[in-house]
């Protein structure tokens, strides 16, 4: 697996694949650097090598040209994280693109306008492959959150770079840490998936068996399991279709011999609102007309003692609604003993959107030894799938 680092961008231009589809407010101002903030270190080492840095990314979704989604918004977001002035120019091929490119100098950088401004980037049309292809010496993937995508951009590029195509350190960095985890964990490991439906994780779990020691399952998904064995959960969130799946994930790790961890309580509440009445019940002997929202705390020390004695740790999904205050101290407890963990030499790693948003708001970040900058893309990897970014790159 080639990086940067084994590069030299003397005099060279870098074209690389950055992910910074990064929110903007009402007013187009970023409101979370952390995507650009993750591919500083390539940028960095491209420039103080003596070459200079082609970025190209896409923004949102548009639908042809849409001013809201131009990456011009961000380009002084962009200076101030690199720490260095980026230029940008109004599209990503063609003419104006190739002149901005020509008269870059070494230790610069050009940000390219938004690569779904044409539709060609998603169909995986080579002509726009070939004329972005003009636009650098050394094709560097480092777009993590857009390498589960076969689009122009991640993929087909990289034919045109047979042999001057590496990936960034931050693509490199997650695929390691993935890796580290689904291959190379040291044991006891624990996997913590959460979140709201059994059916988007099934097949992490499904793949994850054969290499963890334990298994917590919170969030709404844990209630699917509950009411499969026969409990009563009132009116909370469940998948009934979904029961005998639930079983069969349960007979399954008793034959692998993962220990499955389900809540045993929980915060109940008799309206989805933080205006709820709330009390503590017994997970299977939930009140009808009440529903539950968060774990509760016989549940929280359960699941720290299983995290606090395991060496290997992957955390997807919440165990409770943590964006409303009074359901948030499930995934807060979570977090914590993940953080006291690693503390004590676990290695831990989080993905999946709400896990990272939680680690976020609940100052957790720096407490933790990894988070994942992909959502979908490392789902994909823990479902045991080749992500085709990769795979290009590979080639």
């Amino acid at each position: 697996m080639k990086t940067v680092n084994d590069f030299n961008f003397d005099n060279k231009i870098a074209l690389i694949r950055v992910d910074f589809n990064v929110p903007l407010n009402e007013d187009l101002e970023v409101t979370d650097k952390t995507r650009i903030k993750a591919a500083k270190k390539t940028i960095i080492k491209v420039l103080e090598d003596g070459g200079r840095c082609v970025l190209m990314s896409h923004l949102g979704r548009p639908n042809g040209v849409e001013e809201k989604f131009s990456l011009q918004h961000i380009v002084n977001k962009v200076s101030e994280v690199i720490g260095v002035k980026a230029n940008f120019v109004e599209d990503c091929v063609g003419e104006k693109a190739e002149v901005a490119v020509a008269e870059l100098k070494n230790g610069e950088i050009l940000l390219l306008e938004n690569l779904r401004f044409h539709k060609e980037e998603k169909t995986g049309d080579k002509t726009f492959a070939e004329q972005l292809s003009k636009l650098g010496d050394i094709y560097v993937n480092d777009a993590f959150g857009t390498a589960h995508r076969a689009h122009v951009s991640t993929t087909v590029i990289a034919d045109y770079f047979p042999e001057n195509k590496c990936f960034g350190l931050l693509l490199a960095s997650e695929i390691e840490h993935i890796e580290k985890v689904l291959k190379h964990s040291e044991k006891p490991v624990t996997a913590i998936i959460g979140g709201a439906k059994v059916s988007s994780k099934i097949t992490i779990i499904e793949n994850i068996l054969d290499k963890v020691d334990h298994l917590i399952i919170g969030g709404g998904m844990a209630f699917t399991f509950i009411k499969a064995q026969g409990g009563k959960i009132g009116n909370s969130l469940v998948e009934d279709d979904k029961q005998e799946l639930a079983l069969s994930i349960l007979k399954q790790a008793k034959e692998k011999n993962v220990k499955i961890h389900l809540p045993v309580d929980a915060i109940v509440a008799d309206a989805f609102s933080e205006d709820a009445n709330t009390k503590t019940e017994a997970i299977n002997a939930i009140s009808e007309g009440w529903m539950g929202l968060d774990t509760g705390p016989e549940t929280n020390k359960i699941f720290a003692e299983v995290i606090l004695n395991s060496k290997t740790i992957l955390w997807n999904g919440p165990v409770g609604v943590f964006e409303i205050e009074k359901f948030a101290k499930g995934t807060i407890s979570l977090g914590n003993a993940i953080a006291e963990a690693t503390e004590n030499g676990t290695f831990s790693l989080v993905g999946g959107g709400d896990s990272v948003a939680a680690v976020k708001q609940f100052n957790l970040s720096d407490k933790v030894s990894y988070v994942s900058t992909g959502g979908g893309a490392m789902l994909e990897m823990l479902e045991g799938k080749t992500l085709p970014g990769i795979e290009a790159m590979l080639k």
